[in-house]
């Protein structure tokens, strides 16, 4: 069994609604979702190029999926996320866009966001002393030959290449695509999630994510509440 710490819409908000159309399945209740006929791209391509978003469900990734060390049960992951979430204060990201990575379409910041960063590196840093070691295979599967030397160090000091220096936050929505078919793509997408991205996304939860077993579809185990802005809240 593994777990992933990410961040994830709120599965009854419009942004988590859109989010599960898009991908296929909804990671709350593990069930599959109709995905739309959009201008451009068709129900059935939607859903042949959203195969591995629709197993590891929508998010983006903080502390990537990993085994818990030794002497660590299920229990104790689920309270250092509840303190964690206590003492973390919720805030915004101040925008989010439809964009590029490598092939891949994702949502990604529509501008700087070291609220954001600073967030995803403590949950690297906080939830490390119960992630067991990589075994030799989940090293190999990273492909370590292809990573840069920041990146090796990253993942074999925190299990993970995309930390820290590297990290780039994004919210996978597609299969790295053919070149010809990236603009139509992004197109589509930028329609389909505009409800939802008119404003600031708000980062009020830390999702909990569990594999059960390897390759089965990851589903979300619960949600932590992050604590209030008091300056907010009285505001």
């Amino acid at each position: 069994m593994r777990y992933a710490l990410y961040f994830s819409p709120d599965p009854a908000s419009l942004f988590g609604e859109l989010a599960a159309s898009w991908i296929g399945r909804d990671a709350q209740s593990g069930k599959p979702v109709l995905h739309p006929d959009l201008d451009g791209l068709g129900a059935s391509e939607l859903a042949s190029i959203t195969g591995p978003a629709r197993r590891y469900g929508f998010h983006a990734t903080l502390k990537a999926p990993f085994r818990l060390a030794e002497g660590v049960r299920e229990a104790d992951l689920v309270a250092a996320l509840e303190d964690f979430a206590s003492q973390t204060v919720a805030f915004d990201i101040p925008s989010l866009v439809v964009g590029q990575l490598d092939g891949f379409i994702a949502l990604v910041p529509g501008e700087a966001a070291p609220q954001l960063n600073a967030f995803a590196n403590s949950v690297v840093e906080a939830f490390e002393p119960l992630r067991a070691e990589l075994s030799e295979r989940e090293i190999e599967r990273r492909n370590p030959d292809s990573l840069s030397s920041a990146q090796l160090r990253h993942l074999m000091r925190w299990g993970y290449p995309y930390v820290f220096d590297q990290f780039r936050f994004h919210m996978t929505l597609t299969t790295r695509l053919p070149d010809p078919d990236i603009a139509r793509v992004e197109k589509a997408a930028r329609h389909h999630f505009a409800p939802a991205l008119a404003g600031p996304v708000a980062v009020r939860a830390l999702s909990l994510f569990v594999e059960p077993e390897p390759g089965a579809p990851f589903t979300i185990h619960s949600r932590a509440p992050l604590a209030l802005d008091q300056h907010r809240k009285t505001a």
